[in-house]
């Protein structure tokens, strides 16, 4: 708990059994709860975060019996979440939980009701070219329709006010999308804060053409 608002911690899983116990362990002690939702892996990614919950009575661990993707994970672990914040963070260790209370602390003191982790790759490479581009495309397509400037709209790390935290209908990587688009029009206060990122270029197959147009899909929709 800070400052008298509970705090919970959303981490949507897939084949992660080798990093997840880095961000478990890394977790900060003034977070009250941590549900960790396994997105159908084919690893032992369950087990590791089952292994962490018979330690913690903070974290919870919740097994979806197939993959259904990133935004659906997101949308169960909300379902189990009760804080009056509730972060996202990815599971693969490209984030620094330690910077969570980065993300909380001006929702804590009311001056935000979205906090955005805008990431600075500083370790294991760059990402590569044709991933920059798409991004710098969405970002502008994304400030386009938001009519302001958001300097990392699809960072992965974020913290929501409870009573601005909207609903989740996106299941695959579009979700961040949907969710600043919604938040914006329901009025949210959104701030930045830099965060460092560790980037992994072993992860980058999980991106794909068919996200492209589950973006377009949700840009539109949204």
């Amino acid at each position: 708990m800070l400052d008298g608002k509970r705090v919970s911690v959303v981490i949507p899983a897939y084949n992660e059994e080798r990093r997840l116990p880095s961000v478990l362990d890394r977790v900060p002690g003034f977070i009250d709860e941590v549900v960790v939702v396994d997105d159908g892996s084919k690893d032992g990614t369950y087990g590791v975060a089952r292994a962490f919950s018979e330690r913690d009575p903070r974290i919870k661990a919740i097994r979806l019996e197939r993959n259904c993707g990133k935004g659906c994970a997101m949308r169960r672990g909300v379902e189990e979440a009760s804080g009056d914040v509730i972060v996202f963070i990815d599971a693969d260790g490209q984030h620094r939980p330690e910077e969570i209370i980065k993300l909380v602390e001006p929702i804590v003191r009311g001056e935000a009701d979205l906090v955005i982790g805008a990431r600075k790759v500083e370790e294991a490479g760059k990402r590569p070219l044709h991933r920059r581009i798409s991004n710098i495309l969405t970002t502008r397509l994304i400030r386009l329709k938001l009519g302001r400037y958001v300097y990392d709209t699809q960072s992965g790390f974020r913290a929501y006010r409870r009573e601005f935290l909207p609903e989740i209908e996106s299941d695959r990587y579009e979700v961040e999308t949907e969710m600043l688009l919604k938040a914006a029009k329901m009025g949210a206060r959104i701030k930045e804060v830099p965060v460092g990122m560790i980037y992994d270029p072993s992860r980058e197959g999980r991106f794909g053409v068919r996200d492209v147009f589950r973006f377009i899909k949700a840009y539109l929709r949204f």
